[in-house]
């Protein structure tokens, strides 16, 4: 019996602790519920976060890929720039080269081997026929020139008859004007 009125003081002192201590265990509790709640939400948080934050990196280094990209398209975009006007340079370096070319063609077809030859050809037949029709007319003013030497030979021969003549017949006149 010793032992059941020690077991039952024990359960009196218990049901005086708890009694005593009841609110606080259950204010105890309670906060320990919340706490764990609040723990629980904290870890829900933070799964979140890191969700987030793996979402995140893999953008930020998606990020930092595209800007990586962007760099090199960039430095490749000032490169092709830089060789765009060079080549525009070279461009008009072989305009002007083209048309000197040009020129310089221009000026040979002038002197065209083939062409001067034929002009020159041409040019031969037309001396040629300009030469002996030169001669022909050389031998015509040589036939002309005599012809005029013996016209003005007869014209003066013609010229004294008639001066001799014209006195002989004034005289006739004046001596039939007499008679």
């Amino acid at each position: 019996m010793l032992t059941a009125q020690k077991l039952e003081k024990i359960i009196e002192l218990e049901d005086n602790l708890r009694s005593q201590y009841q609110a606080q265990l259950d204010e105890k509790t309670a906060e320990i519920e919340r706490h764990i709640a609040k723990h629980e939400e904290q870890q829900e948080v933070i799964a979140k976060q890191l969700a987030q934050l793996t979402s995140q990196s893999a953008e930020a280094s998606a990020n930092k890929r595209l800007e990586q990209r962007n760099r090199e398209l960039h430095n490749r975009c000032e490169n092709l720039t830089l060789e765009i006007d060079t080549q525009k340079k070279r461009i008009k370096e072989l305009q002007k080269s083209l048309a000197e070319a040009r020129a310089e063609v221009k000026t040979l077809k002038q002197y065209d081997p083939a062409a001067m030859k034929k002009n020159l050809d041409a040019n031969k037949k037309k001396l040629a026929e300009r030469t002996a029709a030169n001669a022909l007319m050389q031998k015509t003013l040589n036939k002309t020139k005599s012809e005029n030497a013996e016209f003005q030979a007869r014209i003066k021969e013609l010229e004294a008859r008639l001066a001799e003549l014209e006195p002989a017949e004034a005289e006739e006149e004046t001596e039939a004007a007499a008679a």
